[in-house]
């Protein structure tokens, strides 16, 4: 085969041909394999990071493509929030407002219950987390404290149930749990405060 490129003859045989098309071939499966292995790494970190919110993710929005770009864009959200630690202050007004509100359960569980899923509201706010509904809410936490989601995600539905279906004391009870341990894992996360001496 002959063919004229700026006024140059060149001739190609057979041979040639097949071997520039399989080495053709060959990059394009090595671009292939490369993408998919990009992908998977990509799904594999994000699946670590998420845990089971990844499987929500993914089940909610129906692909794994939308459910990973929707982390994605929730990871890019949180990073762009003034997330802060609390002051020494703080903490310890939080953890008295906390004992306060787990010692109602006895007598009040259902309060109780209402005012620990207002405690942690108010605990995300401090921490500047930006108020909104308790879907964005969840979606925002879910990026610093995957850990807690499903614990956040159970407790939550029953504190607003409560007002519609009356929670069994042991439903009640193990909410409380649950919120217990979000908010040690919301305060315990913190870097530790460091007080200047002066000298």
């Amino acid at each position: 085969m002959q063919f004229q490129f700026n006024g140059v003859l060149y001739s190609i045989t057979n041979n040639e041909l097949i071997i520039a098309a399989v080495i053709l071939v060959v990059l394009v499966l090595v671009a292939i394999g490369a993408y998919l292995e990009r992908r998977k790494v990509k799904t594999q970190d994000l699946r670590n990071r998420f845990g089971a919110e990844y499987d929500l993710a993914v089940l909610t929005q129906g692909s794994v493509h939308k459910a990973e770009s929707k982390l994605a864009n929730r990871e890019t959200r949180v990073e762009a929030m003034k997330i802060r630690d609390l002051s020494t202050t703080e903490r310890d007004r939080f953890i008295v407002e906390w004992h306060n509100v787990q010692s109602r359960f006895v007598d009040q569980p259902v309060a109780a219950v209402t005012e620990a899923d207002n405690q942690i509201n108010a605990l995300l706010v401090a921490r500047g987390y930006p108020v909104a509904d308790f879907e964005q809410r969840a979606a925002d936490l879910s990026v610093t404290y995957p850990s807690v989601m499903e614990n956040y995600r159970l407790a939550h539905g029953v504190a607003v149930r409560t007002g519609d279906v009356e929670a069994t004391t042991e439903e009640l009870r193990t909410v409380m749990i649950q919120y217990h341990a979000i908010f040690d894992e919301l305060l315990l996360d913190q870097k530790p405060i460091q007080h200047l001496v002066a000298a």
